[in-house]
């Protein structure tokens, strides 16, 4: 199987689910695990993203998007049908970004190489327009206590849609999921089991 994994907004490679997923997936000769940099504007991400799944063995992807990477996450499953996990993701970023900063902030610069802007907004909502139909290869992990985004929203969609997803929801927490690394082996087995004809062991 070969895992990518999708980090959120103000956040990198280096992040502590990212660790926490390298760690454990170093045990796992199954598994190649990607981290790539998504700090650029959203149309970048999801070409470099769609660049990096078209080079690898079909039916043998799967996402891990946490928050701003969960909500790539979901365009992608929807591109390609491709399982993933998607950690208290975010469901309407463009407008979340408008609150946290208004558009008289703007442009933004986020990290050296990436300035957010008013267009990024817009590519946001394009992203946001494909339909998902293929939300029954989605495990959505939500925590109440999420401090940056509603879990409601994310709840409310993916009980909607059809094939609706796996959901779990638990009651306190916090936006990080800060036990995240616990929830791993369950997470990995869900994936693998998504993956056609097993493909996850080869």
């Amino acid at each position: 199987m070969h895992l990518i994994y999708l980090h959120g907004f103000r956040s990198s490679p280096s992040s502590k689910k990212a660790q926490q997923l390298l760690h454990f997936c170093a045990h796992l000769p199954h598994i190649q695990l990607h981290v790539p940099d998504l700090n650029c504007t959203p149309n970048q991400v999801i070409a470099h993203l769609s660049q990096l799944i078209e080079r690898l063995p079909v039916g043998q992807v799967a996402l891990v998007g946490s928050s701003l990477g969960g909500f790539y996450a979901n365009y992608l499953v929807a591109k390609y049908a491709c399982p993933a996990l998607l950690i208290n993701p975010a469901m309407q970023p463009w407008r979340l970004f408008q609150e946290l900063f208004g558009i008289e902030q703007m442009p933004l610069q986020i990290t050296s190489n990436w300035t957010l802007d008013a267009a990024q907004l817009q590519q946001l909502q394009h992203i946001a327009a494909l339909p998902q139909q293929h939300a029954n290869k989605i495990l959505v992990l939500l925590q109440q206590g999420d401090e940056v985004l509603d879990y409601r929203l994310a709840q409310r969609y993916y009980s909607a849609v059809q094939p609706s997803a796996l959901i779990l929801t638990e009651l306190g927490g916090n936006h990080a999921m800060d036990d995240f690394e616990e929830k791993l082996a369950f997470v990995l087995d869900f994936l693998a089991a998504a993956l056609p004809q097993g493909n996850a062991t080869q």
